[in-house]
């Protein structure tokens, strides 16, 4: 298995300034290569403390691409949603050139709906643009003089510059978490997989895209990559205390940020998700550390709690912790990265 560190900042200019987080965040990546973590990947979202302050992943992995060597720089995600495909392809393919080659291309479809009604596009049309988007910007990588036209964006005899610098692009992969479609989208199309573990299918949902990725025919069973909360300490006590607040911050933030289907938004796009958002606003810390779901506690915890989710989720072959989740303190972060990289990723990293 290998580790990498997630960033999804859950923060507001009242807790901490842009310039701040950016600084820590940027600080806390450049050390985990050198802990040997294998990616950095941070998120899209807009107008809200929930992910707020990452409205361009690419501008961040760009700062931080100048400020490592080794470990890949992964979108996580990419919105096509929002976006146009023609912008989207030729910043992606800047940053591979500014990474020498060291981007993933993590792409969602969105899920927030304060996020669609500021843009002015409907929850309806969620899968169409995903989709268009995602395979109109594998043309635009892959491929030059492209037309396509599309229901949302057309575009004749274009070559987007500059060109990706792995050929024929970067490598994709599609965020998921509770619809079974995407999954099965991931695998037919050979396509990574990245998810959160929330939903009490993930492990058939797993075995559904790697069946699909063997059934289209493309060589081996695909590539998982799940996300988690992880705080280490060598007290027990001590770390459920300290990750407590900030853990609970974070999904209060989720929650807020999703209420609209609590309270009985729906969408064709989106089936269930009222019931799955009233869930989230039941989530608590001791239920997921239970669960697999979050690594907080000791070093032989965490590795107890990595065996787990091994179990219930199936394997999965990279694991993207999130350090220094909502406002939790730096140097504490950073305290807990060093000693999980010490004492607990040796132990599945050389298996």
């Amino acid at each position: 298995m290998k580790f990498g560190v997630q960033f999804f900042p859950e923060v507001s200019p009242e807790q901490k300034s842009a310039a701040q987080y950016y600084a820590e965040s940027l600080d806390i990546a450049a050390e985990a290569e050198g802990l040997g973590f294998t990616h950095a990947r941070i998120v899209e979202h807009y107008f809200h403390p929930y992910g707020g302050y990452s409205p361009n992943p690419v501008v961040f992995l760009a700062a931080l691409s100048q400020r490592t060597k080794r470990m890949r720089m992964i979108t996580g995600a990419i919105l096509p949603v929002f976006g146009h495909p023609l912008k989207q392809a030729g910043e992606i393919a800047m940053l591979d050139g500014l990474s020498n080659g060291r981007l993933d291309v993590g792409m969602a479809r969105a899920f927030l709906p304060h996020e669609f009604r500021h843009f002015g596009v409907s929850l309806d049309e969620s899968i169409a643009r995903y989709r268009e988007g995602m395979e109109q910007i594998a043309l635009l990588l892959e491929q030059e003089n492209v037309s396509s036209a599309g229901q949302f964006h057309s575009f004749e005899g274009v070559t987007s510059l500059p060109r990706p610098t792995q050929l024929p692009r970067p490598r994709f992969y599609v965020a998921a978490t509770q619809t079974q479609e995407s999954f099965e989208y991931a695998g037919r199309n050979g396509h990574l997989l990245m998810a959160i573990p929330i939903s009490p299918k993930i492990r058939e949902l797993i075995e559904i895209y790697r069946d699909c990725w063997r059934q289209a025919g493309h060589p081996g069973d695909g590539e998982v990559m799940l996300a988690f909360h992880m705080f280490c300490d060598a007290d027990g006590h001590r770390a459920r205390d300290v990750a407590r607040q900030p853990f609970n911050n974070y999904f209060a933030a989720l929650s807020a940020a999703t209420a609209p289907w609590a309270e009985g938004l729906a969408s064709k796009d989106y089936p269930g998700y009222d019931k799955k958002a009233a869930m989230r606003q039941k989530i608590t810390l001791e239920a997921q550390i239970e669960g697999g779901g979050a690594w907080i506690g000791t070093p032989a915890e965490i590795r107890a709690a990595i065996a787990r989710a091994r179990e219930v989720y199936g394997p999965f072959e990279h694991a993207s912790v999130q350090i220094n989740f909502s406002d939790l303190d730096v140097g504490l972060a950073q305290a807990s990265m060093r000693l999980f990289a010490a004492e607990v990723m040796p132990h599945f990293t050389e298996a």
